[in-house]
């Protein structure tokens, strides 16, 4: 919000009162700031590796109600771990330059309310799942909200340069609430898929962090850009881009897939390991901060993934 702070009419922005806003902001204002709150650029990545894995465990188009309902209820799920984060989150979100338009941030939605919100969207997943689907593709949802809130966000985010790695566990249990929604079982293939988005999630989420270390740095939150040099954070992105890269390839023996999926992956394994090395070369080669280019390696890495996934789907089809 836009106020004027002195007779010169300099705009300045102000925290707003939540009991002000609250009263002048229009229904659809306070929908998109729940909607928000569930980060939902975040829930397209979990789906996108839902989808291909009821694909693969179905041999084929996986039969459409029970996609539809763990999709929905899957994201109701992913939504309410990210909710209850922003919940615990909410200190450190307004203190960083990339978070701090976030709802709670800007108090426009109390944390009370979020609360209630995510805990309440928990819920209706889990007995969602439970009713529509089955209820081991239900635990799995459950277990992925507690993990993500009370593992990562409460134990290892704020304590551990290994945060993102083990925390990064509940990000890949999509793959398998996927594959236990149409087979009621969990198998080899889904744990493959389970470590391929394991092994992605680190170097992911460092290339960000390299751009934003500052605002890591601000908000105490202890990610390895910040408490490592960039000679090591790229050492270590090289080396999981490639167990990312040889897990994908597990797929093909464990999975009898087609050779489609193997040169598919290989071609977007070429590419993503190509990025990483650049990476390295450019911490070589002295350069530093943002001439490093980090965010050029994330937004290829949200490519690799989602056309491997693709890959995953239209292989199974074939």
């Amino acid at each position: 919000m836009t106020v004027l702070t002195n007779k010169h009419s300099v705009a300045t922005l102000q925290p707003l009162d939540p009991m002000v806003a609250g009263s002048r902001r229009t229904l659809s204002e306070v929908v998109g700031a729940y909607v928000a709150l569930t980060k939902p650029r975040i829930i397209e990545l979990l789906l996108i590796t839902t989808l291909p894995a009821m694909f693969l465990a179905a041999d084929g188009f996986p039969p459409l109600w029970t996609a539809l309902a763990t999709m929905v209820f899957g994201t109701l799920s992913a939504g309410s771990a990210n909710v209850l984060n922003c919940y615990i989150d909410r200190d450190i979100d307004a203190r960083m330059r990339r978070t701090r338009r976030r709802p709670l941030a800007r108090h426009q939605v109390s944390p009370r309310a979020a609360l209630i919100f995510g805990v309440a969207l928990g819920v209706i997943s889990t007995v969602g799942l439970g009713l529509t689907v089955n209820w081991l593709a239900a635990g799995l949802s459950l277990l992925a909200i507690l993990y993500y809130v009370f593992i990562y966000s409460l134990l290892l985010k704020r304590r551990t340069a290994q945060n993102v790695v083990w925390g990064g566990v509940a990000g890949c249990l999509p793959t398998m609430i996927g594959w236990a929604g149409i087979t009621g079982r969990v198998d080899w293939a889904p744990l493959v898929l389970f470590g391929v988005v394991f092994f992605w999630t680190p170097p992911h989420t460092w290339t960000l962090a390299m751009r934003y270390r500052e605002d890591y740095a601000a908000a105490d939150v202890p990610m390895l850009p910040v408490v490592a040099s960039e000679r090591r954070v790229a050492i270590e992105s090289v080396l999981y881009t490639w167990a990312t890269v040889l897990c994908s390839l597990l797929l093909w023996p464990l999975a009898n897939t087609t050779p489609f999926y193997v040169v598919a992956a290989v071609v977007l394994g070429a590419g993503f390991l190509w990025e990483a090395h650049r990476l390295l070369a450019r911490v070589n080669a002295g350069l530093t901060g943002v001439a490093l280019r980090p965010m050029r390696f994330f937004h290829l890495s949200n490519a690799y993934l989602a056309l491997l996934f693709l890959a995953v789907a239209v292989d199974s089809l074939l």
